[in-house]
């Protein structure tokens, strides 16, 4: 257990190749309120960095050395930033109703990662934050809540999903409502993470994974 001396961790990552664009805007609005109730916050640039998915070796079943078979930089550091934080905000634009492939190749590896080596992240906060032109958004949204849900994250609500919406870079600047929704969001991860912590911590035990095929 975190010593309650410690500031609570916060990372975003983002899913989108586009620096500055929509997604980061609203990654970077959910964190403002953490920042400012004392977390420490990180964000990390996934969109548009080479990123391989998952080839189902099961190498992190056998090993279970809480990291994945394959090894490429950027996947790495945010395995890390993920099995570090409190607190873990997932944001993609939305691509043919679902998140870009990047996101998707760090939702199905990470996920296994933490499955195979008994729940790693289990009782940590987690979220999603979409950016979305018009429709779709709704189906990345839960892409990105499957992987937390069936490893035993627990996901805060906000005033609504949490989408922007906007084509060019900014639009969702332009979005009152997807902003409040942001602001609303990182104050309720941080009441969240402030209550576990004031409720004396997280659960340690550990959960049995499916055993790997042979």
């Amino acid at each position: 257990m975190k010593k309650k001396s410690e500031s609570l961790k916060a990372v975003a990552i983002n899913g989108s190749p586009r620096r500055g664009g929509n997604t980061e805007v609203l990654l970077k609005r959910v964190l403002e309120p953490l920042a400012a109730a004392g977390w420490e916050t990180g964000f990390v640039q996934l969109g548009g960095k080479p990123i391989r998915g998952c080839r189902a070796c099961y190498q992190c079943f056998k090993t279970k050395d809480s990291r994945c078979g394959q090894k490429d930089g950027v996947f790495e550091e945010c395995l890390e930033k993920m099995l570090e934080a409190d607190a873990i905000i997932l944001g993609s634009p939305t691509y043919f109703t679902d998140v870009s492939a990047e996101m998707k190749a760090l939702l199905d590896r990470a996920g296994l990662v933490a499955v195979a080596n008994g729940g790693l992240f289990r009782k940590k906060i987690g979220a999603a934050v979409v950016a979305v032109r018009r429709g779709g958004g709704t189906h990345a949204f839960d892409t990105i809540n499957h992987m937390f849900l069936m490893n035993g994250v627990i996901v805060p609500g906000s005033t609504y999903w949490n989408l922007g919406f906007g084509l060019d870079k900014g639009d969702v600047k332009q979005d009152e409502e997807g902003l409040r929704n942001m602001d609303d969001l990182g104050q309720t991860i941080a009441w969240l993470g402030r209550t576990l912590r004031e409720g004396g911590g997280k659960p340690e035990q550990r959960v049995c994974a499916e055993p790997a095929p042979e």
